[in-house]
C-alpha cells in the first residue's frame, strides 16, 4: 500500500512540474479583453497562445499574436511587419516591402464605417520607436488591431513592439465552443511571408 501512495505522489508531482513547464515554455491561456480585435475576437474569447512560436521564430506576417503592452497589460493585435519591412497605407490599402496584401478580416469593419477609409494613410516613418526610418528596425514589430476605429496600435502611442515583449501567436480560440477555431492566419499575406 506504501508503494501505490509512493507512485501517486510521484505521478502528480511529475504532472505538476510537466504543466508548469508547458505553461510556461509551450503553451498559455489568455482571455480577450475589449474590441480591438473584433470581429476575429469578441471580449470575453479564451485563446490558447503557442510560445514556442516566438523562441523558434515561426511568427509570420498576418498572425494574431500576444505581447506585453505594459507590466501590468498583454495586448492582442495582428503582426503586420516584421524587422527590415517597409510597411505602408495609401487609400485603405496595405503594402508590404511594395506589395498589395489583402486584408479578408476588416470587410466588415470596412463596411460599418462612417470613414471614407478605414486605415488611414502612414508608414513606418510615422510611428512612435522607428525613429523616422522607412522600415521597421531590428528587434521591432508593427501591430494593428482588426476594429482599427479603437485599436491602440503601432499607429497610435502604442507604436512599434519590442520582440522581446512577444508572448507568442494564437494557437487556437477554444470559448466559447460554438465559435472553436484554430488558424487565424489570412493567406493573402503568403506572397510577403
Amino acid at each position: 500500500m506504501t508503494r501505490n501512495v509512493i507512485e501517486w505522489i510521484i505521478a502528480i508531482v511529475v504532472g505538476v512540474v510537466l504543466a508548469i513547464l508547458l505553461s510556461k515554455f509551450v503553451v498559455t491561456k489568455y482571455n480577450v479583453h475589449g474590441s480591438s480585435m473584433y470581429p476575429t475576437f469578441k471580449d470575453g474569447d479564451k485563446l490558447i497562445i503557442n510560445r514556442m512560436s516566438k523562441n523558434l521564430n515561426t511568427v509570420k506576417r498576418g498572425d494574431v499574436v500576444i505581447f506585453h503592452a505594459t507590466q501590468q497589460r498583454d495586448y492582442i493585435k495582428r503582426l503586420i511587419g516584421k524587422p527590415g519591412d517597409s510597411v505602408r497605407y495609401k487609400k485603405d490599402q496595405l503594402y508590404i516591402n511594395g506589395h498589395k496584401v489583402k486584408e479578408p478580416y476588416l470587410k466588415s469593419n470596412k463596411e460599418a464605417t462612417a470613414q471614407r477609409y478605414l486605415t488611414e494613410d502612414t508608414d513606418v516613418s510615422k510611428m512612435k520607436h522607428s525613429g523616422g526610418n522607412k522600415r521597421v528596425p531590428k528587434g521591432k514589430y508593427l501591430v494593428l488591431g482588426d476594429n482599427r476605429e479603437v485599436s491602440i496600435d503601432s499607429r497610435r502611442e502604442l507604436g512599434l513592439v519590442n520582440k522581446d515583449r512577444m508572448v507568442g501567436k494564437v494557437m487556437m480560440r477554444w470559448a466559447p465552443l460554438s465559435d472553436m477555431r484554430f488558424k487565424f492566419y489570412p493567406h493573402s499575406f503568403d506572397e510577403v511571408n
